[in-house]
C-alpha cells in the first residue's frame, strides 16, 4: 500500500508539473507572436532597422508570449510580478519623459535656430496625427482611443507611449509596437511619397548654407522654447520640460557630466526597459485582436499623411519665397519626429538626383522641429480628450 501511495503521489506530481509547462499551455497565438518577435530581431540584425529598439522589443515579444499557468505571478499583467512592476514605467508614463531628457541632451537645434521657418514644416507634418485621429473616429474608436492611435503619426515612440498610457492604457502595447515598427520603416515608407509629390526641378533645389549659430543662442533657445510651448500647451509639460532641460544641460557648457549621463547610460537603460516591457505586453490573448490590425493600418496611414503634409507644405511655402531662398521639398518628410532617420531619408533621396546637393543639415531643422511638434500635439490631444 505504501509503494502504491508513493507512485500515486509521484503521478500527481508529474501531472501537476505538466500542467505548469509551456507545452501544456501553448496556443497558436503564442506561436504566432513568437514568430513575430523573431522577425523583429531578424530585421534589426540583418537589415539594421532601428536595432536599438527592435532587438529589445522583439525579445520582449518572445518573453511575453512564453505560455504559462496563470497564478504564478510571472506574467506582465499579473499584479506584483517583476515584469508588471517594470511595466508600470510605461503605464504610468515614467519612461517617456526620461527618454526625452536624453533626446534633448543629444540634439543640436542649430539648423532650426538658423532658419526658424523650418519650424513650420515640423508643425505641418503633424497633419498625420490629426488625419489618423479622424479616420480612427470613423472606424468606431472612442475619441480617447482615436487620439492615442493618431499620435503614431508623430513618428515618436516615447510620445506615443506617454499619450496612450493616459488615454487608452489597454492599447499601449499595440500602439507602441506600431509606432516603433513604422519608425524603423521610415526609409521604406517615405521615399515613394516624396518622389510622387515632387518634380525633378524641385528635387534639385539648392538651399543656402545655414548661418553660424552662436553659443548664447543655443543656451537661450531651450529656455525660450520651453516657455513658449509650455504656456501654450501646459498638458505637454512632462515631455517638453524634459526635452528642453536636456538640451540646456548640453548647451550650457557647465553641466557636461549630466548631459553625458542623460544621453548615454540613462537613455540606454530606459530604452532597454521600455523596449522589453512594451514587447512583453503583446501577450497573444491581449494583442491578437481585430483592433490591433486597425491600429497597424492606421499607423501606416498616419505616416503617409504626415509625409504628404510636410512635403506639400514646403511646396506651398515656396510660392511665397524668392528664388535663392526656396526650400527643397524633399526635406518636408523630415517634419516627422523620427530623428535622425527621416533627415537621412531626405538626404539619400536628394543624392539620387544630385550627388553634390547635401540636404542632411537642412533636413535636421524640420526633423528636430518634429520632436517639439509631436510633444505639442500630444499636449493638445491630452488637453481636450481627458
Amino acid at each position: 500500500m505504501e509503494s502504491k501511495g508513493i507512485f500515486s503521489l509521484l503521478g500527481d506530481n508529474l501531472s501537476q508539473f505538466w500542467q505548469y509547462t509551456g507545452v501544456a499551455n501553448v496556443s497558436f497565438g503564442h506561436i504566432l507572436m513568437i514568430v513575430i518577435g523573431l522577425v523583429f530581431i531578424y530585421l534589426a540584425i540583418k537589415k539594421e532597422w532601428e536595432p536599438m529598439l527592435l532587438v529589445p522589443i522583439g525579445f520582449g515579444i518572445i518573453v511575453g508570449n512564453i505560455p504559462f499557468f496563470h497564478g504564478l505571478s510571472i506574467g506582465i499583467y499579473e499584479q506584483g510580478s517583476v515584469l508588471n512592476i517594470l511595466y508600470q514605467g510605461v503605464l504610468q508614463g515614467w519612461y517617456p519623459p526620461l527618454i526625452f531628457l536624453g533626446i534633448g541632451a543629444m540634439t543640436d537645434f542649430s539648423a532650426l535656430i538658423s532658419n526658424p521657418k523650418l519650424l513650420l514644416i515640423g508643425a505641418a507634418a503633424q497633419l498625420g496625427i490629426f488625419g489618423a485621429y479622424a479616420i480612427a473616429l470613423l472606424l468606431g474608436f472612442s475619441a480617447a482611443e482615436a487620439g492615442a492611435i493618431g499620435i503614431i503619426g508623430g513618428a515618436d515612440g516615447p510620445t506615443a507611449i506617454f499619450l496612450s498610457s493616459r488615454l487608452a492604457p489597454d492599447l499601449v502595447g499595440a500602439i507602441a509596437v506600431s509606432a516603433y515598427s513604422y519608425m524603423a520603416l521610415v526609409p521604406v515608407i517615405q521615399p515613394p511619397v516624396m518622389k510622387l509629390l515632387t518634380s525633378n526641378k524641385e528635387r534639385l533645389i539648392r538651399m543656402k548654407p545655414p548661418r553660424a549659430v552662436s553659443q548664447n543662442e543655443k543656451r537661450i533657445f531651450p529656455i525660450v522654447g520651453f516657455l513658449l510651448t509650455a504656456f501654450i500647451v501646459p498638458s505637454g509639460l512632462p515631455l517638453l520640460g524634459m526635452l528642453f532641460f536636456g538640451n540646456l544641460l548640453k548647451e550650457s557648457g557647465v553641466t557636461r557630466r549630466l548631459a553625458e549621463t542623460a544621453r548615454g547610460p540613462l537613455i540606454d537603460v530606459i530604452t532597454i526597459l521600455i523596449g522589453l516591457t512594451v514587447g512583453a505586453s503583446t501577450q497573444a490573448d491581449k494583442f491578437l485582436q481585430v483592433r490591433s490590425i486597425y491600429i497597424f493600418v492606421l499607423g501606416a496611414l498616419s505616416f503617409v499623411i504626415a509625409t504628404f503634409g510636410g512635403v506639400l507644405f514646403v511646396k506651398f511655402l515656396n510660392l511665397f519665397l524668392k528664388d535663392g531662398n526656396k526650400i527643397n521639398p524633399l526635406i518636408g518628410n523630415a517634419g516627422v519626429s523620427a530623428v535622425p532617420d527621416s533627415a537621412r531619408v531626405s538626404h539619400q533621396v536628394g543624392m539620387e538626383y544630385d550627388k553634390t546637393n547635401y540636404l542632411l543639415m537642412h533636413a535636421m531643422g524640420p526633423n528636430v522641429a518634429g520632436v517639439i511638434g509631436s510633444a505639442v500635439a500630444a499636449g493638445v490631444l491630452l488637453g481636450f480628450l481627458t
